[in-house]
């Protein structure tokens, strides 16, 4: 049963997106209205403030969630149903969700820095991207995360679902790194054959109007190509995080919080990123577990594999793929 059906909550869902948009509008009209470069200090500082509002909107769910639950009676229905263990469980599964969605956008870290350094994007307008690429992933994420919740009804499709991140989490492991070329892309060659690209950049400007003939620049393309890589990352991160809770509240929230620190974790470890070298294996692991939590784990514990247990796993697998990385530096090519 759904602890948080839409047809109660949809004020909520409404409330939630207001926030979030009263917060992407502060972001780029107040603290970032002029392009600038930004600062590994500024960076640190946003990414403290994204990850607080998400400790913060958790420990208000928990809250909500203690004194809601002893009241609904269509709660209390289900035997044996616990209204603080079920509160528990639902901070959780939200942090864990969190966790897992964070980790995953690592990747997407790295595809940023390989974009930006094709196109030639210099550091000031790199954020002007960023905001309106995850501008466009919010809408996307909403999308397949409305689709994965209706999907979730088919019990089929939580096997196929969990089979799909454990192929993922192995092709991860084993398949080579590849250099991107976004000029390969079918849609951005497609794209190009219905809108002129101008050579070089016009400022932050997107499009560009010379000769009573509209031109996109370099900076949109890299934009469409970050859309476009997102969406690949979506088919990936959506059912992985179903597989820790089947509230599309939890979902949608912990998704949404994920990307919203993903510009300031950018610019926070864009510089240091290759140190990180054995986080894909982490990351690797971590698809392959919440896959197997899908097709077998959940079931062999009785319906719910503990999620306690995951958390913990989850934030072992990656803080160790972290610390090794950095214990046993990679060796370039000039050592």
């Amino acid at each position: 049963m759904i602890l948080f059906p839409f047809a109660e909550y949809w004020w909520f869902y409404g409330a939630f997106l207001l926030f979030v948009l009263l917060m992407l509008a502060l972001d780029l009209g107040v603290f970032n209205r002029k392009a600038h470069v930004i600062s590994f200090k500024e960076a640190s500082a946003w990414s403290v403030v994204w990850v607080s509002l998400a400790l913060v909107f958790n420990f208000i769910l928990y809250r909500y969630a203690l004194w809601k639950f002893p009241q609904d009676e269509r709660l209390l229905a289900i035997p044996d149903f616990n209204p603080d263990l079920a509160a528990w469980n639902v901070s959780l599964e939200f942090l864990t969700g969190y966790v897992v969605e964070k980790s995953l956008s690592v990747d997407n870290i790295f595809v940023f820095v390989m974009v930006f350094a094709y196109f030639a994007i210099p550091p000031k307008y790199q954020h002007r991207v960023l905001f309106y690429g995850i501008l466009g992933a919010l809408v996307f994420r909403a999308i397949f995360i409305a689709m994965g919740s209706a999907l979730m009804e088919y019990h089929w499709i939580v096997y196929l679902f969990g089979g799909f991140l454990i192929l993922t989490g192995v092709k991860m492991m084993f398949a080579p790194e590849k250099e991107i070329d976004p000029e390969k892309n079918f849609l951005i060659r497609l794209f190009k054959k219905f809108v002129p690209v101008t050579p070089q950049l016009h400022g932050q400007k997107f499009f560009v109007r010379e000769n009573a003939k509209t031109y996109a620049t370099p900076l949109f393309i890299a934009l469409l190509f970050l859309e476009l890589t997102d969406i690949i990352f979506a088919v990936d991160s959506v059912p992985a995080i179903f597989a820790l809770t089947k509230e599309p509240m939890i979902v949608f929230t912990s998704n949404i919080f994920a990307i919203l620190g993903l510009r300031a974790m950018y610019f926070m470890l864009a510089g240091a990123i290759d140190k990180f070298y054995l986080l894909k294996y982490g990351l690797a692991v971590v698809l392959i577990f919440v896959g197997l939590k899908m097709v077998w784990l959940n079931d062999a514990f009785g319906g719910k594999f503990p999620i306690s247990w995951s958390l913990a796993f989850i934030l072992g697998t990656i803080a160790v793929s972290v610390v090794v990385s950095l214990m046993f530096p990679r060796k370039t090519k000039f050592e």
